[in-house]
């Protein structure tokens, strides 16, 4: 009982010394040993559902497992070199805790896999998203030891970028009687044959195991057709969610027999069959993907008019052929949507706006993405939406910020958004932005302005000022921001020199003198160059308590990109989050090596790093830059000619866990020395690096 009480009060004393730590530190000191894992796991820290993925011995040496309750911060172990957790076939265990949510564990089908899966017996609930599986025996024999090993412990199964054969998934779904989730996007070998579930007793066998299972993902299966869709579904009596996307679905016009869609057919999967899968489960049906279809008005409104049906969750992306009548009807009869996603419709415009805000009511996300045809008409009725919290209209060309402020400045109860996406929304001026985050700083989690050309400063300050919540801030290619902005300084104004006025500037002639080729154009404003800063305005900013990036001490994603009046002046000074996971400076072509180590010293929880095309960065940068970014997963050198064989050494040393690398037209690599780096590090799983080592460009064209 001693030992027992003292192991309990050693491991709350850890879980209190964690807690002041970021999330990125108290995963790297989970691997310290086993008490300090079970502490790193205390239920304070459980957010969200837990992320393990694992990097099989038979795929890449050394083996590796990462763990992440967030979908970007992880943590990796080499079970040969410093494991304390137990093994079973070289596979790191993580040792379940009876408060852990639901983990999900991400792996490629091999051997070592087998003695994993084994590990995970000793959890009560687990899920599972096992990829490259095929028609092999090694593939059968993982998935019969998931369905031995797991069985009713497994609540989600997602096997992409496999080809299974039938006989392997009929194998393992009776065994999975507690599955509540089942994703099979993408598995055309399942429905190629249409002999799928064919047999009785199969159905049978299926039907028991899959009664509870409520979340169903059919996207992109081109094979898919109404016998093989009606004998899955029939043995799902319970689906809340059902995703169609990308599916072929014949609406209106069977094109194999050149008459109207009938039922039953073995080759398409028809609107009549999937208004009768409604009408059977509509007191259960809660959320319905059709996106990337050919779904017309008029089978949308009869979808819609299904009686019983009370969607929550409606996707119809991409479906280009619907209309501003067929929206309005969905959203006269479906009045209980909470999320809908009408992003790429390309034929709507501002009238489903207005249906959408005067029917839905209890709608919290809405994404008008692409859909061009959109104004800023019905802006300020949709943020009279109290419960509204994310909205994309990204895209939109002919949206502008005014209706947006007027809605959200109404007295009445209003949207209190937590992601707003304006993208390429060109429309959108500092007014607007600096309006807007005045009524949305206590909400505002995320906001994307990328590409709206026209902004300047004035928004950055006003960002930095009422935004201090801000987690995500995308600003790529706002080319008029410079350093003053980032500074949160204003640029000094050149004052009157009369001096410059006496200067001799040349001949002057009028029009009568006949030679035109003397007449200059006169600059345009973006030809400008700002005055750069000096010294003693950074001495002024260090003392100052103004408005600059700094005060947004939350921030998790940045993208600066193609801003191309920044410099090293306010990237040394102002990149500074040490909660900062992706952070993109493609395109900078002011910014130096000092830059690139000042970011890495200061922002050491970076996943993702993009340096593209920013011409003065060398090896020496990187070399004093890569020593501090160990978590590194995605960095990108795409054009960086000063880049050479030396960099790749260095991310082969520092950079254990990168998986994705882009070295693209660096003239100084070679290609023997990005094989071998591909052989050294065991999560790099693309490296793209076309035209290297100086290849001539032209004979491609």
């Amino acid at each position: 009982f001693c030992s027992h009480t003292a192991l309990c009060s050693s491991s709350q004393v850890i879980s209190h010394i964690l807690s002041f730590l970021h999330a990125s530190d108290r995963k790297e000191a989970s691997l310290v040993c086993r008490s300090w894992y079970e502490a790193s796991q205390d239920h304070q820290f459980q957010l969200g559902q837990q992320v393990v993925e694992v990097v099989s011995r038979q795929q890449q040496p050394p083996l590796l497992v990462q763990t992440s309750t967030t979908p970007d911060v992880c943590q990796t172990a080499d079970p040969d070199r410093d494991s304390p957790w137990g093994k079973w076939g070289g596979l790191v265990t993580v040792v379940p805790l009876p408060f852990q949510k639901q983990v999900t564990f991400k792996f490629p089908a091999s051997v070592s896999s087998l003695g994993f899966i084994r590990g995970l017996a000793r959890r009560a609930k687990c899920g599972l998203v096992i990829s490259h599986l095929d028609s092999s025996s090694l593939s059968r024999h993982v998935l019969a030891e998931v369905g031995i090993q797991l069985g009713p412990r497994l609540e989600s199964l997602a096997l992409p970028g496999s080809s299974i054969t039938e006989s392997s998934l009929l194998g393992l779904l009776p065994h999975l009687t507690d599955l509540r989730k089942l994703d099979l996007n993408g598995l055309d070998s399942l429905f190629m044959s249409g002999a799928f579930l064919s047999r009785e007793e199969h159905r049978q066998q299926i039907r028991a195991a899959l009664k509870n299972l409520e979340d169903l993902d059919l996207s992109d299966l081109r094979y898919l057709s109404d016998l093989t869709f009606n004998r899955l579904t029939g043995c799902t009596p319970k689906l809340r969610r059902l995703a169609l996307a990308g599916c072929h679905i014949a609406f209106e016009f069977d094109p194999y027999r050149g008459c109207a869609v009938g039922p039953g057919s073995s080759a398409i999967l028809s609107l009549r069959n999937l208004h009768h899968l409604l009408q059977e489960q509509a007191s259960t049906l809660r959320s319905l993907d059709l996106s990337r279809t050919c779904i017309t008005p008029e089978s949308l409104r009869s979808l819609a008019q299904v009686p019983r049906l009370r969607l929550q969750e409606l996707s119809l992306r991409g479906c280009k052929e619907l209309t501003d009548y067929s929206i309005e009807l969905l959203c006269r009869h479906q009045r209980g949507l909470q999320s809908l996603d009408l992003s790429a419709c390309t034929e709507l415009t501002s009238r489903s706006m207005l249906a959408v805000a005067t029917d839905l009511k209890e709608l919290r996300s809405l994404s008008l993405s692409k859909d061009w045809k959109m104004t800023g008409k019905g802006l300020a009725d949709l943020m009279a939406l109290p419960g509204l919290s994310h909205l994309d209209l990204s895209e939109c060309l002919h949206v502008g910020g005014a209706e947006l402020v007027k809605g959200l400045s109404s007295p009445q109860p209003r949207a209190q958004l937590e992601s707003l996406s304006l993208r390429n929304c060109t429309y959108i001026r500092d007014a607007a932005v600096y309006s807007l985050a005045q009524l949305l700083g206590s909400s505002l989690r995320e906001l994307d302005l990328t590409s709206c050309v026209y902004l300047t400063d004035l928004s950055v300050r006003a960002i930095a000022t009422y935004l201090p919540g801000l987690q995500v801030l995308r600003l790529g290619w706002c080319k008029e921001i410079t350093d003053w902005g980032l500074l949160g300084m204003v640029e000094p104004t050149n004052g009157y020199e009369p001096s410059k006025e006496m200067e001799d500037k040349g001949p002057s002639f009028t029009r009568t003198f006949g030679n035109m080729g003397f007449f200059q154009p006169p600059s345009m404003p973006f030809q400008e160059k700002p005055r750069l800063v000096t010294d003693e305005d950074l001495g002024a900013f260090k003392e100052q308590e103004g408005a600059s990036l700094l005060a947004l001490k939350g921030l998790q994603e940045l993208d600066l990109s193609g801003c191309s009046k920044l410099t090293d002046a306010s990237i040394t000074q102002v990149l500074r989050f040490p909660m900062l996971q992706r952070l993109s400076l493609s395109m900078l072509p002011e910014i130096s090596d000092k830059s690139l180590a000042s970011v890495a010293l200061h922002c050491r929880c970076l996943t993702s790093l993009a340096l593209s095309h920013c011409s003065q960065l060398t090896d020496e940068g990187m070399a004093r830059a890569l020593p501090h970014l160990p978590r590194l997963q995605h960095l990108h050198l795409a054009c960086c000619d000063s880049i050479t064989d030396r960099c790749l050494t260095l991310i082969g040393r520092y950079c254990k866990r990168l998986r994705t690398l882009d070295i693209s037209m660096c003239k100084d690599i070679t290609v023997p020395k990005v094989d071998f780096l591909q052989s050294q590090l065991p999560f790099l799983e693309k490296v793209q690096y076309r035209f290297v080592g100086g290849a001539d460009l032209t004979l491609t064209l």
